[in-house]
């Protein structure tokens, strides 16, 4: 008996060679009907007998093209019209419906097989790409993701080309960046586009050159991995004089030639969307040292566009592959711009010409426990949503100052952009609005709501009360770490949360940082936290360490008067410790701040590592970095109740003794850092005393140290605890907006 159903999918169901994947298992049991794209997913009616719909369905969900996802399937019934074949139809627009845009991916190996084929008619050609890789999300303008809505409008196809976007058994079929040399983008060195220029190209990285290398989602800049002169003059033009560079390894071997690579990290390395992965380095590596200085760990991502292949040979196998923009600007995405903006970095341009609808940065992940812990979410993952438990209302969520995404949320999913940056300027605020636009347009999203950080000098905060235009809610910094947490694992309720970071604003006008909440998505109490230093001289100490330390110190001993044996008291002329010791002592200038970063940049200085820093982070960064496997810990209290304080002070005195003993900085920093998981783990156990919750959520900046995090994990999960640690957001800002976008939706539905 003929039956016909209608099949409505959502999810990652386009760009991802779905639906000539439909149509072939469509073939395979002789079934009729057609399938077509929308806007709001893909929709698939089929006429044939029970059991081969049967079978139908159940491979559409077993067999799914390596990048495709199905979040919802639905059936209905129809009456049978008689229809004898099964077509592709053209696709639909439907108003305010949206269908998930998907991400930008790497080569595949099928179209490396392709390119590196001399008879093959796309050898070396530097666009290959089919329906299973390449641009995505980076070269959309609007959906239904369909090629006309893209920026490859600008090249009409060849016969070639036309014949296999047309043939639903090609593996290029609907391939909307589709293109060959004959039709296709093309590249240009310095104005030159004839001859062979990625091998000109490559010669000039040999000569120790630096090349700006118009890429996927924008530029990088591009130089010799094992020449210090190369990296150390980028990193003077960039002015960027200690944070690490990310380096592009030429295959996986040359990666674990560079690091130590097991199975789970090659298999993250490799990954299509091909993040640059937090490694372990080997000792003479032959890595240049300016390209990680003070750092026993790499940043290190494989080839993930033809043209990144074509950079490499048999002696150039390291490439440093940093962002192409000057510090704290967006990345370079325009040809028209790149020159303007970057000639003081780049001694040649190498550039192509199909356009970037959407800036996108790479993504940076590291491992923890053998699954990957995201510290920057972007190419590769952005736009991709996160799906969550419960619809929501339609949110704009600025996010944090540093290391922005913003979060949109519709249905059931939040949508979190790629990395933003540092709303601090003009030029990155402008990112912001201008990303803003294309997901709004994309997903159809016009929100109700704003949600924004406390902090009122914050960009995003400013942009949320004075131009969104749209009911504000404002959301603790901290509250959102956790709500974040738990929205990436799907869990709702009350928990006791864990945010540990350098700074957020706190409901009483202070600097927090090192705090316990009991909270659900709705409200939090502040159930504990680290006993509040006074910073002096606000931001400056957060550049300054030594600053921090000093209110350490003073807190512990009574003064700043100088301690025999500590580098820091060496290190800073005495006239500016005596200014900040009056500061301290008089409250001038002072802040008060629960900060956790800021303890680990006392502790920094303390032991002579990092007295002032160039980058966010920096003196924490290296603080890991010299840890031994010393074991012990030292002393601390915990003090009062509602909320509960945590004195650090006795951790402080055990630190000053051992360093006047003369124990090794890297034991100092063992303990310290084991000490600090016993803290959180003690500050859980009395909230469960007092509140009977047993779920812990760990989230903010400082949880991307993975030995505080092991540490904290193993100390909690001994106690018996339930533990949550982040999967597909970062632990730090860039999390952020999530946190708050699921909050102000609750907040919402609470007063509706």
């Amino acid at each position: 008996m003929t039956i016909r159903r209608r099949i409505e999918l959502q999810g990652v169901v386009q760009g991802v060679g779905f639906r000539p994947f439909v149509y072939r298992t469509a073939l395979r049991y002789g079934i009729n009907g057609r399938v077509w794209n929308s806007s709001e997913g893909v929709f698939i009616e089929v006429e044939a007998a029970t059991n081969q719909i049967d079978c139908f369905l159940q491979t559409l969900q077993s067999e799914l093209p390596p990048l495709a996802r199905i979040d919802h399937l639905a059936v209905s019934e129809q009456s049978p019209v008689g229809t004898r074949n099964f077509e592709i139809d053209t696709s639909q627009t439907i108003p305010g419906q949206f269908a998930l845009v998907p991400p930008d991916i790497a080569t595949c190996p099928e179209c490396l097989a392709d390119f590196t084929d001399p008879a093959n008619r796309r050898f070396h050609y530097p666009f290959t790409n089919c329906t299973n890789c390449g641009p995505r999300y980076s070269i959309i303008r609007d959906v239904p993701y369909d090629r006309p809505f893209t920026t490859m409008a600008d090249f009409p196809m060849c016969p070639a080309c036309e014949a296999e976007y047309t043939d639903p058994l090609n593996r290029r079929f609907h391939a909307e960046p589709n293109a060959c040399p004959d039709c296709g983008p093309s590249l240009e060195l310095d104005g030159e586009s004839t001859g062979d220029l990625p091998a000109r190209a490559r010669e000039l990285l040999h000569a120790g050159k630096i090349l700006a290398v118009k890429g996927l989602g924008g530029f990088h800049l591009a130089c010799d991995a094992t020449s210090e002169a190369a990296v150390a003059l980028l990193r003077e033009r960039k002015r960027r004089s200690g944070k690490a560079f990310a380096v592009m390894a030429r295959c996986a071997e040359v990666a674990d030639r560079l690091c130590l690579v097991g199975d789970a990290e090659r298999q993250l390395l490799e990954d299509p969307r091909r993040p640059v992965v937090l490694l372990p380095s080997r000792p003479d590596n032959g890595v240049a040292p300016s390209v990680a200085p003070g750092q026993n760990r790499l940043g290190v991502m494989l080839p993930y566009t033809p043209l990144h292949h074509l950079l490499f040979d048999d002696s150039l196998t390291t490439l440093v592959m940093t962002s192409g923009n000057m510090a704290e600007e967006p990345i370079v995405s325009r040809n028209d711009e790149a020159r303007p903006r970057l000639h003081t970095l780049a001694d040649h341009f190498l550039l192509h010409n199909r356009p970037i609808q959407t800036r996108v940065d790479d993504s940076v992940v590291q491992l923890f426990e053998g699954r990957p812990y995201p510290v920057r979410r972007s190419r590769g993952y952005a736009p991709e949503p996160i799906a969550l438990q419960h619809p929501m209302a339609e949110i704009l969520a600025c996010g944090g100052e540093l290391k922005n995404t913003f979060c949109l949320t519709k249905d059931r999913y939040a949508i979190l952009s790629q990395h933003i940056g540092d709303l601090e300027n003009l030029e990155t605020m402008a990112f912001f609005r201008e990303t803003l636009a294309h997901l709004q347009r994309f997903f159809r999203v016009k929100p109700v709501a704003v949600a924004h950080d406390l902090h009122p000098n914050y960009l995003g905060t400013r942009f949320a009360l004075q131009e969104s235009g749209l009911p504000p809610i404002g959301v603790q910094h901290h509250h959102a770490h956790i709500a974040s947490c738990m929205a990436d694992n799907g869990i709702d309720g009350n928990v006791i949360g864990v945010a540990l970071d350098g700074t957020g604003y706190g409901t009483d006008g202070n600097i927090w940082g090192g705090e316990f909440l009991v909270c659900d998505f709705l409200e939090f109490e502040r159930a504990g936290h680290l006993a509040c230093m006074p910073l002096a001289g606000g931001d400056s100490a957060v550049r300054q360490p030594w600053r921090s330390a000093m209110a350490y110190l003073r807190a512990t001993f009574g003064s700043v008067a100088p301690i025999p044996g500590l580098p820091v008291f060496r290190d800073v002329p005495a006239k500016q410790i005596q200014v900040v010791g009056t500061m301290l002592e008089k409250g001038l200038n002072t802040i008060p701040t629960s900060s956790c970063g800021r303890l680990f940049d006392a502790v920094a200085s303390l032991l002579g590592l990092r007295h002032e820093t160039t980058y966010e982070g920096q003196a924490a960064i290296e603080l890991e970095m010299m840890t031994s496997n010393a074991s012990g810990t030292y002393d601390f209290d915990i003090v009062g109740r509602d909320p509960f304080q945590i004195d650090m002070r006795p951790t402080i005195a055990g630190i000053v003794r051992e360093m006047r003993m003369g124990v090794p900085p890297g034991d100092i920093s063992a303990r310290f850092h084991s000490t600090v998981a016993h803290v959180a783990a003690e500050g859980c156990k009395h909230i469960r005393e007092a509140h009977g919750l047993n779920r812990v959520c760990l989230s903010g900046g400082t949880f991307q140290n993975l030995r505080l995090l092991g540490q904290t994990s193993e100390l909690l999960r001994h106690a018996d605890f339930e533990l949550f640690t982040h999967l597909r957001v970062p632990t730090n800002d860039g999390g952020l907006a999530l946190g708050q976008a699921v909050i102000a939706s609750h907040r919402l539905r609470n007063t509706g």
